[in-house]
């Protein structure tokens, strides 16, 4: 069963609207395309490209599935399916007697369009399996055709939608389906019975469907033979189409047929009961069973858990003392190892130590040695020849005498030779303060000219004017007389004054030579 998307909607008939449920009229089609002779080696047929070329011929209507059924030496067939039944017929039109030729061969392949043949059951099929089957009755429900066998319906579609059970099919909603062709007198959908597959005698090392959740199998049981009759008719030929609530459309095809089990037969239907309370008090025995061995199992394990906890709580008690063990002796190497340091560094301090005071000890010694030394020696000086001793005393009383007037000739010469140093040096400064002096008399010497120059200019200007009058010739003479005396007087006064200037400018010149000599006597002393 494949799930498709249904894009046309045109010729669908309702089942359930409620369920979102219709009908949908097969279109399908099989091609058969003839292969010719393949007569070089290494030479193929391309499905793909027959596909594509059978694709061209039906245009503008196209395969809404298309799938290789078979494919041998002589022929390949095909399976073509349509949304609607009018796009079949064209496309059979179409193809059938239809020639294509293929890239790298020469004949023309010729092909077959014919409406595919279901396999579903008409009423003459189920007629004929009652009257001839020697086991049914058929005036008992489920031993007459009453039943239809559904293979490949989606559990989404006939799912609560409301129950919040997820995609498991409902059997109220199958019943609720199927009521529209008539009463239904019992459904069974076998997947929702946990112990069916004990019951059927399958191999509970079931191999892996994708379908085994997507779909499902399900019997449908109606009270009158009419009502399934009815059904039959109304599925025949169709596929199943549902619409969900936002509009989209899928279709699935579906696997009909009528019950040839005897399945919803009551005899069937107490045998499974019997066999489901049987397998239900075995089930129970199982987990009970189940139970106390997981129970031993656990309390097994519990046990063994136990051991080992204790067993690990030993190992860690053990390895907890080793350790300790081990960090006991770490402390008393890192003890005695701190004790030999310790140890060492006292004993380089006292060594330090020992040798300071030997060093000192030493020290002491050789001054008291030197101290007896020179009282021995003094002992013996005494003791020595007083001629010998007095000459060497001598000897080097002269000698500390002609050293020290040696020492007191150099410090004389040292002297000299400053105190000649200190008087060229003053002789220079008394030099450059006696052309300074020289300077300065001349200097004076020139400004008191020029002052008797401008006074003599001036009084003979005065002459000159009290000489151009004859009225005032005496007064002028007087006049000029007077300034002839003021005059002189002035030069008088000016030259006794020159003196005095110079007298003191020498007088602190002689007073910054002894300044400079007592700065000059100071060090020395």
């Amino acid at each position: 069963m494949s799930v498709t998307i249904c894009k046309d909607t045109s010729e669908i008939v309702e089942l359930s609207k409620e369920q979102g449920l219709w009908l949908k009229p097969i279109a399908r089609i099989d091609i058969s395309v003839g292969l010719p002779l393949l007569k070089e080696p290494g030479q193929s047929i391309s499905n793909w490209e027959l596909m594509e070329k059978v694709k061209r011929l039906i245009m503008p209507d196209e395969f809404a599935i298309m799938k290789v059924v078979k494919s041998t030496v002589e022929f390949v067939k095909f399976e073509g399916e349509f949304e609607k039944r009018s796009a079949m017929r064209h496309a059979i039109q179409k193809l059938d007697g239809q020639t294509v030729k293929l890239s790298g061969f020469s004949e023309l392949l010729k092909m077959r369009a014919a409406e595919a043949k279901t396999t579903f059951p008409i009423r003459h099929d189920w007629e004929s399996f009652f009257r001839d089957a020697r086991d049914m009755n058929e005036m008992l429900p489920g031993e007459r055709p009453d039943t239809i066998h559904l293979k490949g319906l989606p559990s989404r579609w006939f799912a609560e939608r409301d129950d919040g059970k997820g995609d498991r099919p409902s059997e109220r909603v199958l019943r609720r389906v199927f009521e529209r062709f008539g009463e239904v007198r019992s459904v069974d959908i076998p997947m929702l019975d946990p112990y069916r597959q004990e019951l059927t005698g399958q191999n509970s090392i079931a191999t892996f469907n994708y379908n085994s959740d997507i779909t499902f199998e399900a019997f449908v049981q109606h009270k009158e033979c009419s009502s399934f009759v009815k059904a039959m008719d109304a599925i025949r030929g169709m596929k199943m189409l549902h619409i969900d609530r936002d509009g989209n459309a899928f279709a699935a095809t579906i696997k009909v047929d009528f019950d040839r089990t005897k399945h919803l037969s009551d005899s069937a239907i107490k045998r499974r009961r019997a066999d489901r309370e049987n397998l239900v008090l075995l089930e129970k025995a199982r987990e009970e069973k189940i139970l106390k061995e997981r129970e031993e199992e656990e309390r097994r394990k519990e046990d063994e858990r136990r051991k080992k906890e204790l067993e690990e709580r030993e190992k860690e008690r053990k390895r907890i003392e080793k350790e300790h063990v081990k960090e006991e002796r770490r402390k008393k190497k890192e003890q005695k190892k701190r004790i030999k340091r310790l140890e060492k560094k006292r004993q380089a301090e006292e060594r330090k130590i020992a040798i300071k005071i030997a060093i000192e000890e030493r020290k002491a010694h050789v001054a008291e040695r030197q101290i007896q030394a020179i009282r021995i020696l003094g002992v013996l000086f005494r003791r020595v020849n007083t001629i010998k001793a007095h000459e060497e005393l001598k000897r080097k009383e002269k000698e500390l005498e002609e050293e020290r007037l040696r020492f007191i000739e150099e410090e004389k010469k040292r002297k000299v030779e400053e105190e000649r140093i200190r008087i060229e040096h003053e002789r220079k400064k008394q030099e450059k303060l006696q052309k300074q002096e020289q300077e300065l008399r001349e200097r004076i010497l020139r400004n008191m000219r020029d002052v008797n120059e401008r006074q003599k200019e001036k009084d003979r200007e005065q002459l000159r004017k009290q000489l151009s009058g004859t009225t005032r010739l005496k007064s002028a003479v007087v006049v000029q007389n007077t300034s002839q005396e003021s005059s002189a007087d002035g030069n008088h006064s000016q030259q006794a004054s020159i003196p005095r200037q110079i007298s003191r400018h020498l007088e602190s010149h002689r007073h910054e030579v002894k300044r400079l000599q007592v700065h000059r006597t100071t060090p020395e002393t």
